[in-house]
């Protein structure tokens, strides 16, 4: 029995009776497309809009926080910086590469749109263990698509981090992190004015291969049927990106635009109804006007489509065509396809026929807002009671081996050694480090990025868990001499109909949102990507945060992972707290155990650690930051980085793997007067050796270096 049309479109019979409301009328079919992309999961937030309030956005240096295409922050002396964060997930899954593609490529749109320059990428990721041919499969997929666009429109990669699990195998995430640069004056808003201005659309050809592709992917869960979505998955074309960017700046540089509006998920629909719609304005659209990739393209389908590297640029009468000329020299494609009017309608026309006309505003603003119930999970305080322990009789040079074999914790060159990192030539600390760094040309300015998350964690408590990724992004930013500035979120969770989910969702945002009022980070910018579940199984809860800070003046000669040097002393910088083992490498890679409640957060030593790294950058050869492996594999990461042994006189099993938050190792010389800090510092070893040393128990150097550097290489080979 073939079901009604806007089932098929992914919209329940509510959300199509309150169309039928908005219009007083049966919808045309054109117009049931546009409400469906638009009011899908991926587009109107509508499982997560109702908390999403909680976050605080506020701070004298923020210029644009959530709502446009990027978050802006100043960083003074004129410059302002622009960042996003966004999800590939679902299209990732369908085709690794090209849904890792037009992920790098929607998120430089996101930055550009602003006025900024795309200087650098990040990419978190999550797979299925790779003993799994069909997750090796995805994951090299997933970075050479990355590297493929990044590389070749011009965008470093400079970081990222790398999870594996279980529950990752049918669902990886693709998360991608843009950060951009303009002077104050370039700054362009998606908002537009003017009754009688004209929209352009700039770029690519419209073709079927991006429809439903991030709006209908995302907003649904994945069944074994789900490879016959395959061609709703965007294909990516950097080198037409590059074009496109190029024109664009050059336009706001000559001031030729009223506004800028990326066309990314819903695309035609989402473009044209934002930009009049958030200016209370109509807008009439030809679509007869829309340069397509094929010709028997019906008008639902061309509003629909998601294809790649496309803007809508709103210019007046007047420039028109100082703008196609400006087109035609960047050889990118470039048509009228619409005017701003006076009233509040969106009126699309194709073949001489009017075949949507709806209130432009209500595609985004009138969309359904879901308070969807929550529930503990029963199972909680069973886990939280029976935390992992050291058995007795833990060989500790073993299980530190074992550690650095985990292709989590291993090298990951063989990531980011297929990026390009020095585009540009601002690269100060490249990939491989806690934090990247690059510098502000002109200026003795630094920026320096973080992504970091942490499903088990966030498993075991999803606020605590949440807490804490905030203050180790900081905490790795602080590490390279800058001070934490604002934050982006990726929030990745399974299916928000089910109770726990949205209870994982909403602890998640609370904790999240306490540490960054704790640390006063604004958060500027985000994205929601629910429905991460395949046959039922949902992701670990997954956030993933992207913190930006500001290093004025960057250090002359920033701390490196690979600048121990003989005789440098030792050093266990930050809290002194109880030991804590849940959701550890130590857990998950040795033990094998999920259980266990992390501690939270200290909110105040937390922000006086990060403020004592950011001096101790300034200053030290190496600030490193303990977390993943606790303060062994810290420890063993400067040794084999470095090339140098380095003994230690903790022995204890449960100090060495603990996680607890809030803690920096520092190798720095002799009387460099590490004491007079305002938080705890103890001198704890000495560089030196061929060994990893750690009281009576030694690791040869050389070992401990083989095992780590084929840790992830040996499993994709």
């Amino acid at each position: 029995m073939t079901q009604p049309a806007h089932r098929a479109l992914g919209m329940t019979d509510e959300e199509y009776d309150s169309v039928i409301e908005i219009l007083d009328r049966e919808p045309l079919n054109a117009e049931l497309a546009m409400y469906s992309v638009m009011w899908s999961e991926h587009c109107s937030y509508k499982s997560s809009r109702a908390h999403l309030g909680r976050f605080p956005t506020d701070a004298e240096w923020v210029v644009v926080g959530p709502g446009e295409g990027a978050g802006v922050v100043d960083i003074g002396d004129g410059w302002l910086a622009a960042l996003r964060i966004e999800s590939h997930n679902h299209p990732s899954f369908v085709e690794p590469y090209q849904g890792a593609a037009t992920g790098v490529g929607g998120i430089l749109r996101d930055i550009f749109s602003m006025g900024a320059r795309p200087i650098a990428v990040w990419d978190p990721l999550r797979f299925g263990p790779l003993d799994d041919p069909h997750n090796r499969y995805l994951m090299k997929g997933v970075v050479a698509g990355i590297a493929g666009y990044g590389n070749a429109v011009g965008v470093p990669t400079l970081g990222g981090e790398i999870e594996f699990a279980p529950e990752y195998a049918k669902n990886p995430l693709v998360n991608v992190m843009c950060l951009g640069l303009m002077r104050a004056d370039q700054l362009v808003l998606s908002k537009a004015t003017g009754a009688g201005n004209v929209a352009i659309l700039l770029g690519n050809a419209t073709g079927r291969d991006g429809i439903g592709g991030a709006s209908i992917l995302a907003s649904a869960s994945f069944d074994e049927s789900s490879g016959a979505k395959r061609p709703s998955v965007q294909v990516g074309d950097p080198f037409e990106e590059k074009k496109l960017i190029e024109a664009c700046l050059e336009l706001y540089e000559r001031n030729l635009v009223v506004a800028v509006q990326d066309l990314g998920a819903a695309g035609i629909s989402c473009a044209t109804s934002e930009v009049a719609g958030g200016s209370g304005m109509g807008m009439d659209v030809a679509l007869d006007s829309v340069h397509l990739r094929e010709h028997d393209m019906n008008p639902g389908e061309v509003l629909m489509s998601e294809s790649q590297e496309r803007m809508l640029a709103v210019v007046t009468p007047g420039d028109v065509d100082e703008v196609l000329r400006l087109a035609d020299k960047w050889e990118i494609d470039a048509a009228v396809i619409g005017t701003l009017t006076d009233g509040t309608l969106l009126r699309v026309n194709a073949g001489g026929e009017l075949v949507a006309e709806v209130p432009a505003a209500s595609l985004a603003d009138d969309a359904p807002i879901y308070n969807r119930p929550q529930r503990r999970p029963e199972t909680l305080d069973a886990t939280w009671a029976a935390g992992p322990q050291v058995p007795a009789d833990l060989d500790v040079a073993e299980t530190l081996l074992e550690l650095l074999d985990d292709p989590a914790i291993g090298d990951r060159s063989w990531i980011y050694q297929q990026y390009d990192h020095q585009l540009f030539l601002n690269t100060v600390v490249e990939p491989g480090h806690d934090g990247s760094l690059l510098r502000v040309k002109g200026t003795d300015k630094g920026l320096s990025v973080s992504t970091d998350g942490d499903g088990m964690r966030c498993f075991l408590d999803p606020r605590r868990g949440s807490a804490r990724i905030v203050y180790e992004a900081a905490l790795n930013v602080a590490v390279t001499g800058a001070r934490p500035l604002a934050l982006v979120d990726n929030l990745n969770f399974g299916n928000p109909e089910k109770p726990e989910v949205m209870w994982q969702f909403t602890e998640s945002v609370e904790g999240l949102s306490e540490a960054c009022e704790a640390l006063g980070i604004p958060v500027v910018g985000g994205n929601v990507s629910f429905y991460n579940e395949t046959d039922g199984t949902d992701i670990l809860p997954s956030p993933v945060v992207g913190v930006l800070g500001l290093a004025d003046p960057m250090p002359v000669r920033p701390p490196r992972l690979d600048a121990a040097a003989d005789d440098m002393e030792v050093w266990l910088v930050g809290a002194e707290q109880e030991p804590d083992l849940a959701g550890s490498a130590l857990a998950r890679v040795v033990l094998d155990n999920r259980s266990g409640r992390p501690l939270p957060p200290d909110d105040d030593i937390g922000p006086r650690v990060i403020a004592a790294a950011a001096g101790l950058a300034m200053k030290c050869p190496v600030v490193h930051d303990i977390s993943c492996g606790g303060l062994a594999v810290a420890i063993a990461e400067i040794a084999i980085r470095s090339g140098v042994g380095i003994a230690i006189e903790v022995d204890d099993a449960t100090s060495l793997f603990s996680e607890a938050p809030h803690r920096l190792v520092v190798c720095a010389p002799a009387g460099s007067g590490l004491e007079d800090l305002n938080v705890p510092a103890r001198r704890i070893g000495t560089v030196g050796g061929d060994a990893v040393v750690f009281g009576e128990v030694s690791v040869p150097l050389a070992r401990a270096t083989g095992t780590w550097r084929n840790a992830l290489r040996r499993r994709l080979d």
